[in-house]
């Protein structure tokens, strides 16, 4: 008969991370035999995850801006690669006046807590916490995008962006720990679980496995990114959560080998080689270049013999994950970066040799096209005029009209049209951090409306399938990619106007007018049959 054993799962040696005290309130102890009990009051929960939410939302790790002005001293980055990377320290400066949040999507509240079996609170922590993310979506410049279904097919915004994912396991100790997380639509889209089988695991067929999918995650997450791969796993939900611990560097401490209890361990040789493969795919920071991931994470776990799951996931350049803990000293919040200026270079050290197109969007649309076409993909443009924004909800009750035989309003013709949403503006200001989102959403509609003459310049961020491609060159129409990530540097020094155009009701969702001056941008699908991503295959 075989021993019984139980090993820790994902054995983590020891916590470099830096806390900071935030309260000793909330927060006791009491006699249990001979122990001691730690009473945390229910209002220390709320507390911990209003401050957590809202550090989360305008900062990131000192670790994270690092590897991002890494970039700009990289001399094998490109001028494209280093153009991102200086736009996203920007936004991180601006983000962190605590006015404008880093990413117009503010995410969806997620926790992962673990709570001691000694550890006492009284009352039901998943409802503490939601109010704590509840109270900093509602009193900051902070987005809701939490729909909630009435019927199978109706839905409705819920107005606070809850309800929040919240995942509460019980450990050893008297300790609480836990790990807050503001996870965007377009970095959760990229995560992706493939059923294989025991011929993948030899380094020939997982490597190349590897380079593949992730040579396919395209930019619409918002490179560069924190990739993270895990092989294995007692179940597919197993495997994916560890694939989100993993992309948070949660898990960075495991160790480096496996044992035969089936504790988690990183492969950081295999790690190494798939941060080479990223970095020689040539897709870059978002338009070109080296800079696809800052790094790489490639965990084992154990698996059924008939299973051999495959998770794959990204944390996007709004990285946003922190840490905190309670002890019977006080409530405790991970130190991020409160100081990003200091990783901006001085203004000798900017690489400004690529010159940019202006374009005028004031003129009719025929003109406008005239000036794009005589330009290759890749080409940066900044763009100076009015933008319409619509995303998914409002292209959808567009073409609900067309459906009907009715014509389109004339500023779906007149303007290019920007995918994105913003967050809330803050008084005196004239506009919220306001990003691109994923333009792949709104590939079904474009030759639709395109073969009728609307829709005829897009502006999103990430790459296109086919049929977009193949409706520019048969309608003479463009594709523009906006970097993903600067949300509140375009707000501050891009947007000048914004306004409701259309469906107001819709809330973040409704049709916008907005007012821009040197929006940066590049061309990525032209009118000839070019799309920049295809031509890096």
């Amino acid at each position: 008969m075989p021993e019984f054993f139980y090993a820790d799962p994902f054995p983590l040696n020891g916590d470099t991370t830096e806390y900071k005290l935030l309260t000793k309130d909330f927060v006791s102890t009491v006699p249990f035999g001979e122990k001691e009990i730690l009473k945390v009051d229910p209002e220390g929960l709320t507390f911990l995850a209003e401050k957590a939410m809202e550090d989360v939302s305008f900062y990131l790790r000192t670790a994270h801006l690092e590897k991002v002005r890494r970039i700009l001293d990289d001399p094998e980055a490109t001028p494209n690669d280093r153009f991102v990377a200086m736009a996203l320290l920007k936004n991180a400066v601006i983000a962190a006046d605590k006015q404008l949040p880093s990413c117009q999507d503010t995410g969806t509240g997620i926790v992962m807590a673990k709570k001691g079996e000694y550890v006492i609170t009284g009352g039901n922590d998943s409802e503490a916490l939601s109010k704590g993310i509840y109270n900093t979506y509602v009193n900051r410049n902070l987005r809701y995008s939490q729909v909630v279904p009435l019927t199978m097919y109706d839905e409705v915004n819920s107005g606070s962006n809850l309800p929040a994912q919240i995942d509460i396991y019980s450990t050893p100790g008297d300790k609480y720990s836990f790990l807050f997380m503001a996870k965007g639509g377009g970095s959760a889209n990229k995560t992706y679980l493939f059923q294989e089988t025991k011929a993948l695991l030899n380094p020939a067929s997982l490597e190349k496995f590897i380079a593949d999918k992730v040579s396919n995650l395209g930019t619409a997450a918002c490179p560069p990114y924190h990739i993270a791969v895990v092989i294995g796993g007692t179940s597919a939900e197993a495997n994916l959560k560890t694939v989100k611990l993993a992309s948070a560097g949660y898990l960075d401490h495991l160790p480096t080998k496996g044992d035969k209890f089936g504790s988690a361990f990183r492969d950081v040789e295999l790690e190494e080689k798939m941060l080479v493969a990223a970095q020689k795919s040539g897709i870059g920071a978002q338009f070109g270049g080296k800079y696809l991931a800052h790094d790489f994470k490639v965990i084992r776990l154990p698996r059924h013999g008939a299973s051999c799951p495959v998770g794959l996931g990204v944390s996007c350049s709004a990285d946003r994950n922190i840490k905190a803990k309670i002890t019977k000293d006080g409530i405790y919040l991970e130190k991020l970066e409160y100081d990003p200026s200091k990783f901006l270079p001085t203004i000798d050290e900017v690489d400004s040799s690529t010159e940019s197109v202006h374009i005028n969007l004031n003129q009719p649309m025929p003109e406008i096209l005239k000036v794009l076409t005589k330009y290759p993909v890749k080409t940066r443009v900044m763009l100076s005029g009015r933008l319409v924004v619509a995303r998914d909800i409002a292209h959808a009750k567009l073409k609900e009209k067309l459906d009907k035989g009715e014509p389109l309003p004339d500023y779906f013709k007149n303007h290019p049209v920007y995918y994105a949403g913003p967050a809330k503006t803050p008084e005196g200001m004239p506009s919220g951090s306001f990003g691109p989102t994923t333009a792949g959403r709104m590939d079904s509609y474009v030759p639709l409306f395109q073969e009728k003459g609307y829709s005829m310049i897009s502006l999103a961020k990430g790459n296109r399938s086919k049929v977009v491609t193949d409706s520019c060159k048969k309608n003479g129409g463009f594709y523009l990619g906006s970097i993903g990530g600067p949300a509140a540097l375009l707000a501050k020094e891009n947007i000048k106007k914004v306004e409701v155009l259309d469906f107001p009701e819709l809330g973040m969702e409704a049709v916008w007018s907005i007012d821009v001056e040197n929006f940066p941008a590049f061309i990525v699908v032209d009118d000839k049959g070019n799309d920049f991503f295809q031509m890096l295959n």
